[in-house]
């Protein structure tokens, strides 16, 4: 496949060090999409290998009066 034919677009700084990055004729495209930037601009990209999005746990919240009633149980 010819990445520098004119429908890929070069890789940004934000895509150095991902698996998907194919080099040819001295530009990186990325081989599994057209625009890189594009994924990049709402947050992380969902194909890159380099990072992980960070996934935030919520603690559940315990009702106090259910938890003394449960520790009396036992």
């Amino acid at each position: 496949m010819k990445y520098s034919n004119g429908n890929f677009k070069p890789i940004i700084d934000k895509c150095e060090g991902c698996e998907r990055v194919v080099e040819e004729s001295g530009e990186k495209y990325c081989k599994t999409f057209l625009n890189p930037e594009a994924k990049w601009r709402i947050g992380i990209c969902n194909f890159a290998t380099h990072q992980k999005p960070e996934i935030s746990t919520a603690r559940a919240r315990i009702n106090p009066l259910k938890a003394a009633k449960r520790a009396s149980k036992k």
